[in-house]
């Protein structure tokens, strides 16, 4: 699968909002504010494909995000997944493959716009997931009214019907060792499956 242009300015976008799609990189230890240090291809690859599982990994592509902010294709798709590295802007690990439909609702979700019907979507973060709001996709930050939650790793299911997810918890503040719907409520709300 050949990333579209507009998968690519989505993607690019979600980097430059701080969401788990944007680049790799390790601060230095001494300095929380030193600049990210630049990693290689193959460095990067291995970030964005241990969000995977085995089976999913061989056939991913990968998708990075250069110097200037644009997105830049590391690997091509065999399977119909792209995968991208670990976020150096977010304060925990959270690289994350996704089919093509989830490319799709996260376009939506970053455009503002109803994500598409009849297309589920499948999203794994098996290396772990920034913690964010479990009520606001837009949140940049914890407030007293956001309902911030950890999330360590993790499959997503997108794009459902809405009666699927009232088999699982909405709560705002749920217990992340199960099954919930992150973002109930709104046109991106979706399943969190946690894997560990």
């Amino acid at each position: 699968m050949r990333p579209t242009t507009q998968t690519c300015r989505s993607l690019a976008l979600a980097a430059l909002l701080a969401l788990p799609l944007a680049t790799p990189a390790t601060a230095a230890a001494d300095d929380a504010n030193a600049a990210p240090a630049k990693l290689t291809d193959q460095q990067l690859i291995a970030s964005a494909l241990s969000a995977a599982p085995a089976g999913v990994r061989h056939g991913a592509g990968v998708m990075a995000v250069d110097d200037k902010g644009a997105m830049r294709t590391l690997r091509e798709s065999k399977n119909g997944f792209m995968c991208m590295p670990d976020a150096p802007t977010t304060p925990g690990p959270d690289p994350m493959c996704m089919d093509k439909a989830s490319m799709d609702f996260i376009h939506a979700m970053l455009t503002k716009t109803a994500p598409p019907t009849g297309k589920v979507g499948l999203m794994y973060m098996l290396a772990g997931g920034t913690d964010a709001s479990n009520t606001d996709p837009y949140a940049a930050k914890p407030s007293a009214t956001n309902h911030w939650i950890k999330t360590g790793p993790h499959l997503m299911i997108a794009g459902a019907d809405a009666a699927f997810y009232d088999a699982y918890p909405k709560d705002a503040d749920p217990d992340t060792s199960r099954p919930y719907v992150m973002w109930a409520g709104t046109p991106y709300q979706h399943l969190m499956v946690p894997v560990k």
